[in-house]
């Protein structure tokens, strides 16, 4: 029986494990953002974040948008408290100022990957976290993982 059960939990766990998003996925839902940007606006796309949009906010998945100049959150799927927050010199758990990181990033090769440290909206906890960062004119999109 303790045999039975370790082998339900193990399959359980990959399972788990095999339905997290990968990296692949952070870009292409970023990538995602930037094309409908193109096609219908910032304003559609910010509304879009804002009403939760299942295309943009899958789990722990999600884009949420900065301005490249002034640092403020524009839309954010799953803390909207900080929309219209300039953020950017706040640490993460770490002492890290990863959102300076992601500005700098932006405005200097347009893309990459940010690691600090947030708060996983599925677990709750403060977790090691990669975001891909794309920027769009004067945003930036981002999507991010959390590490295991």
């Amino acid at each position: 029986m303790k045999t039975l059960l370790t082998a339900v939990l193990l399959v359980a766990a990959a399972a788990a494990y095999a339905n997290e998003p990968t990296e692949k996925d952070a870009i292409a839902m970023a990538e995602k953002g930037a094309a409908f940007i193109k096609a219908n606006g910032q304003d559609a796309f910010l509304k879009k974040i804002s009403n939760k949009d299942p295309d943009y906010l899958q789990g722990s998945l999600y884009v949420d948008v900065r301005d490249i100049k002034t640092g403020i959150v524009l839309a954010h799927p799953v803390n909207p408290s900080i929309v219209g927050k300039d953020l950017t010199d706040i640490p993460d758990a770490s002492g890290k100022k990863y959102r300076r990181e992601i500005i700098e990033l932006a405005a200097k090769k347009g893309h990459g990957w940010v690691d600090y440290q947030y708060k996983n909206p599925t677990t709750g906890k403060i977790e090691p976290k990669t975001t891909y960062i794309l920027r769009v004119g004067d945003i930036v999109l981002e999507a991010g993982i959390y590490k295991k």
